[in-house]
């Protein structure tokens, strides 16, 4: 039995540790090895779903484009124990088929072909934008999404799971070619949801439908305002004209026609100037607060604004006001202490100027939505990986992923944009006993942050693109300490980890689409 299962056993409070999680489920077993402990998570309700998917799409994909590669703390410079650690079955070896292939032959081809069921994992942390790498999977909806478990859970924030969650295959620079799939639910051991024990660093996440766009189309208010998916408007100027038959129909002002006016405009005119009609407008006296030392320089002309000679005005106001008032005041008034009190003195001038009333425009408000159509599942649109669990450690795999980091030496081979992979045996790797890693399977790899959660595939096709996952990438690290990433780590999927699996490879999602290309607003 092996470390993990060896906790599970552990007294832990009952219903304590249940009470905890906050909108989890939590099932056990007195049989860890068959039906382990496990922590499943509801991501997004369809309501919610389509807020998710705004955020990500919005503004031309801003978000998405603003993203990083999630560092974590996946990184560890601990010199890994070849041949260590406590990886290997519990049962025996057990597989599930890709999707649309009952038996898949490894390649032998020297340039490798990459799955098309690779892709990136959005969320967000706190006001931050992060991604991960991850692969669909072979489920019994085709919705089901395998990557690292820090990629999803995260027990220090709400719910224990990252937020606006979602998986888009394909992804390349803001583009979502076979759409965007919001996260319903998602799965993983309790081991890791709760203690961060990295020996179960994996999450299997059931998606909605993907959705894409289709198109926007301006519509009336009140489609507007009952629209759930991304909407905007924008004002558009109108002719005196058009306003006053609008309003003359509608008996008032409406989103189809209102008056705005400009701000007004102020012209200082010399104090010479004659008060009354010019040919500029009416000219009129006004009063301005000045500085003391402004207020002054009028008594022999040296102050003026715009070549425009201002004149004292006979009222000097004093307030006297609290220590703290006057402590905080920074406007023009002259600030004094008068036998222990705290005065302010205002000063004014006059001068004379022609205001002008700000231009009256016309607008009406414009509508428009964005409507989406539903993209289907993901399985049947890029296929889905097989699942293998209980395998010989020593078999070679290809290990795919998204780098995007700089090697601790500051060098930057990767770009994030295009996905890379490694290839090689695996072996029994005790990684970092800071990350309770003492039961994982590592493989030599070159790939950086952003890799994190890519899949680990077994007897990978690459003519059919297709093979089984094993792994997913979980740590990274410099082994030899030379200032270059040289290692990767997966969890070693176990029966465990197969049980897991199969619980979300059962849940059904289906499509946040409305017939009239709306996100769904009930679950």
């Amino acid at each position: 039995m092996n470390t993990r299962v060896k906790r599970l056993a552990l007294p832990l409070g009952g219903a304590l540790a249940a009470t905890s999680m906050i909108g989890a489920t939590l099932v056990t077993s007195a049989n860890a090895a068959t039906a382990p402990a496990k922590k499943t998570v509801s991501l997004a309700s369809a309501t919610s779903a389509q807020k998710i998917a705004n955020f990500w799409k919005a503004n031309g994909g801003a978000n998405l484009k603003a993203a990083a590669q999630f560092t974590g703390a996946e990184q560890t410079t601990q010199k890994i124990k070849l041949g260590g650690g406590d990886a290997k079955p519990d049962g025996k070896a057990g597989v599930v088929a890709p999707i649309g292939q009952e038996k898949v032959t490894p390649t032998k081809v020297k340039n490798v072909n990459l799955p098309k069921t690779i892709g990136k994992v959005f969320f967000t942390v706190g006001d931050k934008e992060y991604w991960c790498s991850a692969s669909s999977v072979q489920s019994k909806y085709h919705n089901l999404v395998a990557t690292a478990g820090h990629c999803v859970f995260d027990e220090g924030v709400q719910n224990g799971a990252l937020d606006n969650w979602v998986f888009i295959p394909g992804y390349y620079q803001g583009k979502t070619p076979w759409g965007i799939y919001v996260g319903k639910a998602a799965y993983t051991h309790y081991d890791f949801a709760v203690y961060e024990d990295y020996d179960s660093d994996y999450a299997f996440v059931t998606v909605y439908n993907g959705i894409t766009y289709a198109g926007e189309k301006q519509v009336t208010k009140e489609t507007y305002d009952g629209w759930q998916g991304y909407k905007y408007a924008k004002d558009v100027e109108i002719t005196a004209a058009e306003y006053k038959k609008i309003v003359d129909e509608k008996g008032g002002e409406s989103a189809d026609a209102w008056a705005k006016a400009d701000p007004a405009s102020e012209k200082v005119v010399p104090w010479s100037t004659p008060l009354g009609n010019s040919k500029d407008g009416v000219v009129k006296i006004y009063t301005k607060e000045v500085t003391k030392d402004q207020y002054d320089a009028t008594k022999n002309g040296n102050f003026n604004f715009n070549q425009a000679k201002w004149k004292s005005f006979p009222q000097v106001k004093a307030d006297i006001v609290t220590k703290e008032a006057y402590e905080a005041y920074t406007g023009p008034g002259y600030k004094k202490i008068v036998d222990g009190a705290y005065t302010i003195e205002h000063y004014f001038v006059e001068y004379k100027a022609i205001v002008s009333p700000g231009a009256v425009k016309y607008y009406k408000t414009v509508f428009f939505i964005e409507y989406y159509k539903d993209a289907g599942r993901l399985g049947d649109n890029v296929g889905g990986q097989g699942f293998t669990w209980n395998q010989k450690v020593g078999q070679p795999v290809y290990a795919f992923g998204y780098p995007a980091a700089a090697h601790p030496d500051g060098d930057k081979p990767f770009t994030g944009v295009t996905p890379k992979w490694c290839y090689g045996k695996t072996f029994a790797a005790a990684a970092s006993a800071k990350f309770k890693a003492e039961a994982q399977i590592g493989l030599k790899c070159s790939m950086t942050a952003g890799s994190s959660g890519g899949p680990w595939i077994l007897k990978y096709s690459s003519t059919k693109r297709l093979g089984y996952i094993n792994g997913v990438t979980s740590l990274i690290g410099d082994a030899d300490v030379n200032g270059r990433i040289d290692f990767a780590t997966s969890p070693y999927f176990d029966t465990e980890t197969y049980s897991i699996y199969k619980s979300a490879a059962n849940l059904w999602s289906g499509s946040i689409v409305t017939k009239d290309g709306d996100i769904a607003t009930k679950a």
